[in-house]
């Protein structure tokens, strides 16, 4: 791992995400996550303030130790029993069916292979349970693609493996999730970056 993914990637990804639209959408989902909660890509825990007392146990996974450190330092004083994991999206070591909530924010989009993260989300779920997702991806109008298809080869290498144009939302039916509610806009900011799909799925 190279200087600037370790040390200079971490704290670019915390700043960016500190940003007060994406919190505004942070504050409307992420309450509706209850009992135990596996959060993949927890990054530096800026999702812990908007979850609600009906969380039970929180595991946070992540590839990186450094965004890891920085989680540490946030969920003491969580209320609620918070277990981080330095461990990839698309291999955890949680049991089959034993979340009742899985989180994704912001992450899709970096996850080399979101079928297969999608597949072991869907692994950790009870039957009932559910997918909360925030993401960015792929606009609906064809000059942004154009330019989203364009910027991400090497946006990807700046941001970590962060892609531009995945439609989210294409992508989490085909990871065998039905989606009971999807809502999508652009928040202000440049359009190729900023077209979010919010909502949740339930394994079909």
């Amino acid at each position: 791992m190279g200087l600037y993914s370790k040390y200079v990637l971490p704290r670019l990804l915390d700043f960016a995400c500190r940003n007060k639209d994406v919190s505004d959408l942070r504050r409307q989902v992420l309450p509706a996550a209850r009992g135990i909660v596996v959060e993949v890509g927890i990054g530096s825990a800026l999702n812990l303030p908007y979850y609600s007392f009906d969380v039970t146990h929180l595991y946070g996974i992540d590839s990186s130790a450094e965004l890891l450190q920085m989680a540490q330092k946030k969920t003491a004083a969580a209320p609620f029993p918070v277990t981080l994991l330095n461990q990839t999206a698309e291999k955890f070591s949680l049991e089959d069916h034993s979340a009742d909530t899985v989180v994704m924010t912001w992450v899709l989009c970096s996850i080399a292979d979101s079928r297969v993260a999608l597949n072991e989300a869907r692994r950790v779920l009870k039957r009932d349970g559910r997918l909360i997702f925030l993401e960015h991806g792929l606009s609906p109008d064809p000059k942004v693609q154009s330019m989203q298809n364009r910027l991400t080869p090497m946006w990807k290498r700046l941001a970590g493996g962060c892609c531009l144009n995945k439609k989210i939302d294409g992508l989490i039916s085909q990871g065998g999730f039905a989606i009971k509610d999807l809502q999508n806009c652009h928040i202000p900011g440049p359009k190729a970056m900023t077209y979010v799909y919010r909502g949740y799925a339930q394994p079909e």
